[in-house]
């Protein structure tokens, strides 16, 4: 780690926005597929909490550095509970009555006690036992797909191919979800993903898959089995505060992260380790490098491109700037991420990188993902698997023409064209 900032903690006394630091709107664009837009650098070093200009209402604040996320990310004063996760990218399209009406809170969009009390329903399926009971499984459904790759016509997509049905498949099952609805949540998972759309089609895609979980749910409680549903329809008998609306929801967010994000980063891993200096050979020559492998892509290419947007309770105050309550913050996970006082030589992707796990990509405190361990298991079990299948994987594309979700909330390759050797 380089040396600490002073400032960081607010040392220097509130910043004053000022004539020239008006509100802007978020950076948003790339110079490479796996690189955050460069205006980050200047955010952290000159202005870590800036003015941030919203499409719609009042200004916010964005908050860069890697300390102050982290902090911010436990701090109690900042809330959850906002009707609109993306209203720092886009303006609000639908209300917060009708947002209300498609999806009650979930673990996103919650503050304890509410919060305590969902996460707790769900905590028991995601342990270290069970995600270690299921790696043979993820290990069995890796091999059917590398198999089908190895005979697929050439080049291949990745993404299409491996990186994205791998995690379906595991989520599906865990979830008690049919892999034969895949096409259909996978849909609807890129249509509530995506920032472009229009009212009409985002309230269609949210009632679409309100009603197809509801559906689920109640053919689960027809015909229960050992699946997170069925376990959270078992925990309704008991509680009777737990609604049809509220698993439905709980679904929903664990069957979008668990496969959206998933292939995000297998395909981010992949084309960090094809694009030169290939490192692919070296990590396929010690196979121990790839958890660091993992850890060093979810720190270096962030797939939450946008950050997490909270609303002030109270005031308060980040880096010596004063947040009035009601204000929104958005905490950037990429641009902490990259902070050179907290990782040296942060714009390098080092799988040697002692310290890559201290990265924020699976969020802190009491939102801290719950499936960070299965995606980790999954991100092992496919590197490894493919380090030794396909030694000579290479990209067929070049690297800077990748093309990666620029509308999307999940970052990550549209299209990972590769080639082998049969």
């Amino acid at each position: 780690m380089s040396g600490r900032r002073t400032e960081a903690k607010g040392a220097c006394g509130p910043q004053s926005p000022g004539p020239d630091r008006a509100p802007q709107p978020l950076p948003v664009d790339r110079t490479s597929p796996v690189d955050p837009p460069a205006e980050f650098r200047r955010l952290r070093a000159e202005l870590p909490v800036a003015p941030l200009a919203f499409p719609d209402g009042p200004p916010g604040w964005l908050v860069t550095r890697y300390d102050d996320v982290r902090a911010a990310l436990a701090d109690p004063r900042l809330s959850s509970r906002r009707p609109h996760l993306n209203s720092h990218i886009r303006a609000s399209l639908i209300t917060p009555q009708e947002m209300a009406a498609l999806r009650p809170s979930d673990l996103l969009t919650s503050d304890p006690p509410e919060h305590t009390r969902l996460r707790r329903l769900i905590s028991g399926q995601f342990t270290s036992r069970r995600m270690n009971l299921l790696t043979p499984r993820i290990q069995d459904i890796v091999d059917q797909h590398l198999d089908a790759l190895a005979v697929a016509p050439r080049p291949a997509d990745l993404m299409a191919s491996v990186a994205l049905p791998v995690p379906s498949l595991v989520i599906s099952e865990l979830l008690g979800v049919p892999f034969s609805d895949r096409y259909q949540y996978q849909r609807l998972t890129a249509e509530l993903l995506s920032l472009d759309r229009t009212r009409d089609q985002l309230l269609a895609s949210k009632a679409e898959m309100k009603a197809y979980l509801l559906h689920l749910i109640r053919t689960r409680r027809a015909e229960p089995a050992d699946d997170l549903l069925s376990g959270l329809l078992q925990a309704q008998a008991t509680d009777t505060t737990l609604s049809d609306d509220e698993i439905a929801a709980l679904a929903q967010l664990i069957l979008i992260a668990g496969h959206e994000t998933t292939a995000n980063v297998i395909g981010l891993a992949v084309l960090l380790l094809l694009r030169p200096p290939r490192l692919w050979d070296t990590v396929r020559q010690r196979p121990e490098l790839v958890d660091g492998v993992a850890e060093e892509t979810l720190r270096y290419a962030t797939v939450l491109q946008f950050g997490l947007l909270r609303v002030a309770r109270e005031p308060l105050t980040i880096a010596g700037q004063s947040i009035a309550a009601g204000e929104r913050v958005v905490l950037h996970l990429p641009a902490a991420n990259r902070d050179p006082v907290r990782f040296a030589d942060p714009d390098r992707f080092d799988v040697h990188r002692p310290d890559a796990a201290r990265h924020l990509s699976f969020g802190h405190g009491p939102h801290h993902c719950i499936g960070d361990q299965l995606a980790r298991i999954e991100l092992r079990t496919v590197l490894t698997t493919m380090l030794h299948r396909f030694p000579d994987l290479r990209l067929a594309t070049g690297p800077d023409k990748v093309p990666t979700h620029t509308h999307r909330v999940v970052h990550g390759p549209a299209r990972l064209l590769v080639d082998f050797t049969p």
